[in-house]
């Protein structure tokens, strides 16, 4: 009996250990879940926190007119694109040329008129032409030519204005004709591209043996592009051109003006008849 209760104390004293370990294995895992959990909610905490932070939006890159340009210009074909080129360039550097000599022809020719009459009412002839050798643009020569013929008659002086008058206006007009060859050359070489362009496209085809919208792409895009530089071109030449035939018209206005003013001085002092 003694050994029957000490084998039962022992078992129940086993069986007390065991179940202990097994609440203590329970507290830590407790713990544990306790503190897994707390580390998860400062997880999810921070996790918020960076969400709500405010994200930045991609920074769009803004393509500038140049690198536009200078990307069509190499998708146009460099070969014709270069031609178009040169035209705008040599177009640019006449028209350039023009506006300033013809800016600097222009004079206030009513004043001129003015100082001439004056010296020439008070008789001083050589003053009149000192006059219009110390003033610029053809209005002044023209009147310095008549001026030369002045004690010769006024059809003398008419004549010698006219001539003289025509010779300046050719020099307004001088380079000109070029600028309207830029202007005339540039669409040109645009449609040039264009024919080069489709005949590309229908090589492309042939080769593929198929019509698709992706061979065919890449002539017409060359063919459009060296089309739209060309007339851009022209059209930026003609605007410089129509601005120097009207800066020639004017100027031209002010010589018939003051070839009618010197003729009637002529016959109002001191005209030998």
């Amino acid at each position: 009996m003694k050994k029957l209760f000490a084998i039962i104390a022992m078992f129940g004293a086993f069986t007390f250990g065991m179940a202990q370990s097994g609440m203590a294995q329970e507290d830590s895992a407790a713990v544990a879940t306790d503190s897994t959990a707390m580390v998860d909610t400062a997880a999810v905490e921070e996790t918020m926190a960076v969400d709500e932070t405010p994200v930045e939006a991609p920074a769009v890159e803004q393509v500038s007119i140049h690198k536009e340009l200078k990307t069509k210009f190499i998708e146009g074909d460099a070969g014709f694109m270069s031609l178009v080129a040169i035209a705008l360039v040599f177009g640019l550097a006449f028209c350039i040329e023009r506006i300033i000599y013809l800016s600097l022809a222009e004079i206030n020719s009513k004043k001129l008129m003015a100082d001439i009459e004056e010296k020439l009412k008070a008789g001083d002839l050589e003053g009149a032409k000192a006059i219009c050798r110390d003033t610029r643009g053809p209005v002044a020569s023209i009147c310095y030519q008549g001026l030369m013929r002045f004690n010769e008659g006024v059809e003398d002086v008419e004549r010698s204005v006219t001539a003289y008058g025509s010779v300046q206006a050719g020099y307004l007009e001088k380079g000109c004709s070029w600028i309207t060859l830029f202007i005339a050359m540039a669409p040109s070489l645009g449609f040039l591209g264009t024919v080069i362009g489709m005949v590309m496209a229908f090589d492309q085809i042939q080769a593929a043996g198929d019509i698709s919208p992706t061979i065919v792409a890449g002539g017409m895009k060359v063919a459009l592009i060296t089309t739209i530089f060309g007339i851009i071109v022209a059209l930026i030449l003609q605007v410089f051109y129509n601005y120097i035939l009207s800066k020639i018209e004017e100027i031209t206005s002010s010589m018939e003006e003051a070839t009618i003013s010197l003729l009637d001085m002529c016959m109002k002092y001191n005209l030998k008849k």
